[in-house]
C-alpha cells in the first residue's frame, strides 16, 4: 500500500522528476538517430518514422517496466530482511549512475563530419525487417537509469508504480518523437548530436536530484 504521507507535491516531485530523467534519457543519439538513419535509407516519410519511434518507445518502455517490477520484487524481499535499506539503495544507485552520466559526459569528444550521418546507405532490408528491427533493438535494451527509480518506489503500492511507468512512457516517447522528428524534417543532424552530448551531463545532474529527493522523503 501507499504510504499516507506520500500525495500531493511529495507524488508530483517523484512523477516529474521520472519525466525529466526518461525525457533526458531520450535525447541520447541512440534513441533516435538510428530512426532517422534508417528512415533516409529507406526513403521513409516522417509519418513513417515517426510511427516505428512511437511503437519502439512504447516496447522500450514495456521491457523497462518488466524488469523494473522484478527488481521491485528483489527490493522488497531486500527490505523485509533489512528494515529501511530500500531507499538507501535505490539513492546510492541513482548517485552512481549520475555520476557515471557526468564522467561520461566530460569525456565525449564533439560530433565530426565523418560521424554516423555520413554513412548513410542504400536500403538493404526490406521496410517490415527494418522497422521491426529498431523495435526489437530497443525492446531489448530496457532504460537502466529509470530502474532505481522504480526501485526508490518499491513500498508506494502499484499505484504509484504505474503512474510513474506513465510519466516514463510520456517523457521517453515524447523526447524520441521530438528529436526524431526534428532530424527527419531536414534539421541538421550533427547540429542535433553536439546539442545531445550535453544530455548527459544534465541526465547525471537530474539523477543525482532525485536520488537527494529519494533520501529526502526518508527524513
Amino acid at each position: 500500500m501507499s504510504s499516507p504521507d506520500f500525495a500531493g507535491p511529495v507524488l508530483g516531485s517523484l512523477l516529474g522528476g521520472g519525466f525529466v530523467a526518461a525525457f533526458l534519457h531520450a535525447a541520447l543519439p541512440t534513441h533516435w538517430l538510428p530512426f532517422v538513419l534508417v528512415g533516409r535509407a529507406q526513403r521513409w516519410s516522417v509519418a513513417r518514422v515517426m510511427t516505428v519511434v512511437v511503437v519502439a518507445g512504447s516496447a522500450h518502455i514495456l521491457s523497462t517496466a518488466v524488469v523494473g517490477s522484478l527488481i521491485v520484487a528483489a527490493g522488497l524481499a531486500l527490505n523485509h530482511w533489512v528494515e529501511g535499506a530500500l531507499p538507501h539503495l535505490s539513492a546510492a544507485l541513482l548517485f552512481l549512475f549520475g555520476v557515471f552520466y557526468l564522467a561520461r559526459a566530460s569525456l565525449k569528444r564533439p560530433a565530426t563530419a565523418g560521424g554516423p550521418a555520413a554513412e548513410l546507405v542504400e536500403p538493404a532490408v526490406t521496410d517490415r525487417a527494418a522497422f521491426w528491427g529498431l523495435v526489437l533493438v530497443m525492446a531489448a535494451t530496457p532504460g537502466e537509469v529509470l530502474l532505481p527509480i522504480y526501485l526508490s518506489s518499491a513500498t508506494e503500492g502499484l499505484g504509484v508504480l504505474a503512474l510513474l511507468t506513465l510519466a516514463f512512457a510520456l517523457g521517453t516517447v515524447l523526447g524520441m518523437t521530438l528529436l526524431a522528428g526534428l532530424a527527419t524534417a531536414g534539421y541538421s543532424i550533427l547540429r542535433l548530436e553536439r546539442w545531445a552530448r550535453y544530455e548527459g551531463a544534465i541526465l547525471g545532474g537530474a539523477l543525482i536530484l532525485i536520488g537527494l529527493l529519494v533520501l529526502t522523503r526518508q527524513h
